[in-house]
Parts: structure tokens; sequence; C-alpha cells
């Protein structure tokens, strides 16, 4: 992928999580930086993310990748002050990592020049279409030089995605990276008949045997706050992380785990999207996904980078019908946990 990057080629890469896709697209977009000096000062390249913690995780890592350079970045995400953020694209930073939303209203304010953009970064774009972005995204794009490089990554090539490639992008290359349209291989997948009303007492009898880091995946906001507060009464040292937290709270949370404050994340699909974090051993899925694309998505917080890691699946009598769809679709025979 690297040099089809650096060449200048539009791209549509379908990357699994956890595949070093973020340093596979900022190291030659970087090297074309420094090696084609801009003529006039002003940003080159926009990176479009579908999360604010997946933006900042973005700008952490260019920053970690330019720090020996004069390259510089800024970060654009909704939630807090927009003063620095004003300040960054007003200077003309190189690279600016951006919600869709945030930097609409930026835009919308007179706040971000594009004019000399040379490189549009697409990220995770089948999440920003699940999201509800892609109307914000169509019209930051509409105001783009047309006579630009845009990279596209996506988990999946559905429909809606090839659809967005053909109203944005110029006779495409295409790169498969890591393996389409499953899990990574690393990962060890076993499913546990539970009745729902005893999976909250199984769950904190596994997370007391089981000590490393553990990411658990509920469906409602409301339901992440319940649980976290059950598990903490159970002497579990956990959080809560969902939509309706302040970004100070999702910041705080995210680092909390990330640090080990807190071995174990209770997380909405929203919330955990693009969430970033090495050393997870396992993503516990508290009820079954009702799609083999989630189910994907949450297991690939775990068994990054060849990494190995534990996927579990916790399931009612009713929810498995829903397991066994998710299993066909994926090509996978959950482990022999059903019963135990």
């Amino acid at each position: 992928m690297f040099p089809v990057v650096f060449e200048g080629a539009d791209l549509i890469a379908c990357a699994e999580t956890g595949t070093g896709k973020t340093a596979a697209f900022l190291l030659p977009i970087m090297q074309r930086l420094l090696s084609q000096p801009a003529s006039v000062p002003g940003t080159r390249v926009l990176v479009l993310e579908p999360t604010r913690e997946l933006a900042v995780q973005i700008e952490d890592d260019f920053q970690g990748f330019a720090y020996h350079t004069t390259l510089t970045s800024v970060v654009v995400y909704g939630g807090v002050d927009a003063d620095i953020q004003t300040r960054g694209l007003q200077a003309g930073a190189d690279v600016v990592v951006a919600t869709p939303g945030r930097l609409q209203d930026l835009m919308n304010c007179g706040d971000a020049d594009f004019t000399h953009l040379e490189v549009l970064v697409l990220d995770e774009a089948d999440r920003m279409m699940d999201m509800g972005f892609w109307p914000d995204v169509s019209r930051i794009v509409a105001t783009l030089p047309t006579t630009r490089q845009t990279l596209l990554f996506s988990a999946t090539t559905s429909s809606d995605v090839v659809r967005m490639a053909d109203e944005i992008m110029r006779k495409p290359k295409h790169v498969q990276i890591g393996r389409a349209g499953g899990p990574a291989t690393t990962i060890t997948h076993v499913a546990y008949e539970v009745p729902s009303r005893d999976k909250t007492d199984w769950l904190a009898e596994f997370l007391r045997r089981h000590r490393e880091p553990a990411l658990v995946f509920v469906r409602t906001k409301r339901f992440a706050d319940r649980l976290a507060t059950a598990l903490a009464g159970r002497g579990i040292k956990c959080v809560a992380l969902h939509a309706d937290r302040t970004q100070r709270e999702r910041t705080a949370a995210v680092e909390g785990f990330r640090s080990g404050r807190h071995t174990v994340l209770v997380a909405t699909d929203i919330a955990a999207r693009g969430l970033d974090i090495d050393g997870i051993e396992h993503v516990i899925n508290y009820e079954v996904p009702h799609s083999a694309d989630a189910y994907v998505h949450r297991v690939g917080r775990t068994g990054r980078a060849e990494a190995t890691g534990t996927a579990v699946t916790l399931v009612a009598a009713d929810e498995l019908p829903y397991l066994h769809a998710i299993e066909k679709s994926i090509n996978i025979r959950m482990g022999d946990g059903r019963g135990a």
C-alpha cells in the first residue's frame, strides 16, 4: 500500500482492525510532504474520522511520527471549546484530523481553508456511513480541490461504501489489508449459555478469575452505567463509556482503562468505534450482537497487530439464533463454552 499512497493514486483499502493501517497511510503521506515542500503555506492533508477518540489517536500517532520534523497538525472534534482548534485551522496546519460534524461547523464560520489541499483520507468510511455522517462528509468534500488524492479505508466494501467511492474518487486502486470479511485469526472465540438474569453474576466471577484488561460491550447507554455500577459493587475496577458522557468523562474513562486504573471498560458500540488500546485480553459481548458486522467490529478490539486475544459471548436461550447466524456469516465455530 505504501507505494500506491506515495505515488498519489486514489485508493480504496479494505482493512481489518489492528493491521497497522494508520502507519501505512500516515508515513507515505508524511514522506511526500517532506520531500515535496509546499510552494505556499496551507493545509495539505485532511483526515476525517468517525469518532472523537479515533481522531485524537490518529493525531497522536502523527505527532509521534513527526516529532523530529517541521510538520504541524491540529485535531478537530466536538464536545470541547473550539478556540484552539480554530487557531490551528487558521494557521494552516499541514495536517488536519477531524470529525465531520465539528469540521463542518468551523468551515461554515470561515475558519478552515483547504484551497491547497493535496490529500483527503476517509478513515473507517463504513462507520461514518453507519453513524449518519455522510451528508456532512459530502458537503465537506464538495468544497475541496478536485485535483486531490483520496484514500478511503473501510472494514467492509458494502454497496453504500462503493457508491461513496464512485462519487468522490478517480479510478481508485484496491488493496486488501488482512483477512477480508472476518475477525483476525489471532482471536479465540468462545460462547457461554447464560440465562439473562444470571449474566451479571457470571460476568463478575469471570472478571475476578481473569484479571487481564477486558472490554465489555452492551447495547444501551443506560445499561452501560447500570452494569458498571453493579460490577464496581462487586469489587471490580471498571468504568462506563458511552455517548452521553462528556468529552472530558470519555477521555478520562479511556485513559483510566489504558493506564490500568480500571481493568474493565463497559462500552456501547458507538462509543467504542475506533477504540485503539493495546493489551486488551478479553472482549466480552454481554448480549449477542444482532449482526456479524457488529460482532467483527467488537471483537476486533483484541487480537490486534498479531497479538492474541479472546472474544467471549454470553448467550441466553432466545439469543441462540443470532449466534448461529454470526457463526455462519463469518465462517467460525465458537468454542464449547455453551452449556458450561
